[in-house]
């Protein structure tokens, strides 16, 4: 067998191998979710038997009460339920974990679409692209830098959701929807002076709406997407001006070495030393920093 067909092949097998190990932990996981789930219900119907087991034990059937406050003397098993008081609808223990652990799932989406996480990030990007230092520093520097650069700037914007709208709704004093409007105001006043009026009409436009020209009669359907927008905009245009000094030496460095001759050494291996040295000597990671984080300002 060829050297390097053997290697290909034994790469597939590995490849094989692993993909069989993937499902059979799925399979296992699914078989212990179900049986967790089951067993207290068997377990309860065991224990609700009594004498023969053609007898029924259900103490009210089904409809045999008609107020709603009712319905909690039923004998039925109820994993999931919504309770009305008041005509004030609150979600239950269950509910609202299971709605905790959704918000979780989307908390890296939330995090890029409605903070200044994207700008920054993008901005960062450019800085080392404009370095020309590849790899160095690695995503998982610049992707921690951005979360704490985003923590930083989302911290007042954080206090008052957490003192107008997660400590009055675990109080108790506020439904479901004033925790979502509450928790989601800071959220807009956050994004607004931050998205450019021509793309929230770019939006209506495409949604086929007019707009009054309120701030207020934004939805957020249309706000979100035009803050993205506009963070990629003004994310690009801040990268352009970053890369400009940079440029200026990549010129510099190209045509010293077309003047001496040395057309075949690349341009880029010359200059990489000249753009970290300038970049070191104007303490450009400050310049930066200070300077994208005062845009959100």
């Amino acid at each position: 067998m060829i050297p390097g067909e053997g290697k290909f092949m034994l790469k597939k097998a590995l490849t094989a191998g692993k993909n069989i190990i993937r499902i059979i932990s799925f399979a296992l996981s699914v078989l212990i979710m179900v049986f967790m789930f089951e067993s207290p219900v068997l377990a309860q119907n065991i224990t609700e038997q009594t004498g023969e087991t053609d007898i029924s034990t259900t103490i009210d059937p089904a409809g045999t009460h008609e107020e709603p406050e009712d319905l909690d003397t039923l004998n039925t098993l109820n994993r999931l339920t919504i309770t009305y008081n008041d005509d004030n609808g609150s979600l239950n223990s269950s509910l609202r974990i299971l709605i905790t652990l959704t918000l979780i799932a989307i908390a890296p989406l939330l995090l890029m679409v409605m903070t200044s996480f994207t700008r920054i990030l993008i901005v960062l990007h450019f800085t080392r692209a404009a370095l020309n230092t590849q790899n160095a520093p690695p995503n998982q520097v610049l992707i921690a830098l951005s979360l704490i650069l985003t923590f930083f700037v989302m911290q007042p914007t954080f206090e008052e959701i957490n003192v107008n709208a997660v400590v009055p709704f675990e109080a108790g004093t506020i439904d479901q929807d004033e925790f979502l409007e509450k928790a989601m105001s800071p959220l807009r006043d956050f994004m607004m002076p931050q998205t450019q009026v021509k793309d929230v009409r770019l939006f209506y436009d495409i949604a086929g709406k007019e707009w009054d020209g309120t701030l207020e009669s934004i939805p957020n359907s249309i706000l979100i997407p035009a803050f993205v927008i506009s963070e990629l905009r003004i994310s690009f245009w801040i990268g352009f001006m970053i890369y400009i000094p940079f440029i200026v030496i990549d010129m510099v460095v190209a045509s010293t070495l077309m003047s001496m001759g040395m057309m075949m050494l690349p341009p880029t291996t010359i200059s990489m030393p000249f753009k970290i040295l300038l970049f070191v000597l104007a303490d450009g990671w400050s310049l930066v920093i200070g300077q994208l984080v005062r845009t959100f300002y």
